[in-house]
């Protein structure tokens, strides 16, 4: 197999090989990167920033990625918008792609993970894998220790409930949580009244 063919069995969601040697050599590459980005102190904020455009395949302004961050392939199929903000331990599984709206919000240890593989047992032990695209729209918020998985669409403005296994696609404008994560109930006026339970919004 050409490796022209083996990128596009990757980027489209056929099976492949993910231990071919011709995959190796880039990956380790990027994944150096992810280290150094993880080395540099918090107060470095411009080389961070400098690091993570070179990393990502796309990024938007005010984006910062608190450390540790993890990914696959250093960001090489990740794109983020603007203002997306990620706590400690983010793990982007980035074989296939991730895009990222702007003004997301990424909890603490939060895994969005594109990778597969199949259930039967002789083509794992191949290393047989498939990449499948996640998709978060504008707005989000992904709280502490959900975890993405993959093929999945979450719509804007949605709400993903802390510790929540996003298996399937969220629609836009809800809360959301659970193993495995559904819809709770629609984000409507009395969130703009209350921030929590019965406290009150009272900031301009």
């Amino acid at each position: 197999m050409e490796k022209s063919e083996l990128l596009a069995r990757m980027a489209d969601g056929r099976l492949y090989d993910s231990s071919d040697p011709r995959l190796q050599g880039d990956q380790a590459e990027r994944l150096d990167r992810v280290f150094r980005y993880n080395q540099l102190p918090p107060s470095c904020q411009a080389e961070k920033a400098a690091l993570l455009r070179e990393l990502f395949a796309e990024i938007g302004d005010g984006c910062y990625i608190e450390t540790p961050f993890h990914a696959n392939w250093g960001g090489k199929n990740v794109h983020f918008g603007s203002g997306v903000y990620a706590n400690f331990n983010l793990t982007l599984v980035d074989d296939g792609e991730i895009r990222v709206g702007s003004h997301v919000m990424i909890g603490p240890n939060v895994v969005l993970t594109t990778a597969g593989h199949p259930v039967e047992p002789s083509l794992r032990r191949r290393a047989v894998q498939y990449n499948l695209p996640i998709s978060i729209g504008d707005n989000v918020w992904l709280g502490a220790g959900c975890l993405v998985m993959p093929g999945v669409t979450i719509g804007e403005n949605s709400v993903i409930g802390a510790g929540s296994v996003v298996t399937r696609d969220i629609p836009a404008n809800v809360v959301a949580v659970g193993v495995p994560c559904r819809v709770l109930r629609p984000i409507g006026p009395r969130d703009r009244q209350f921030y929590h339970r019965d406290l009150p919004v009272d900031f301009e």
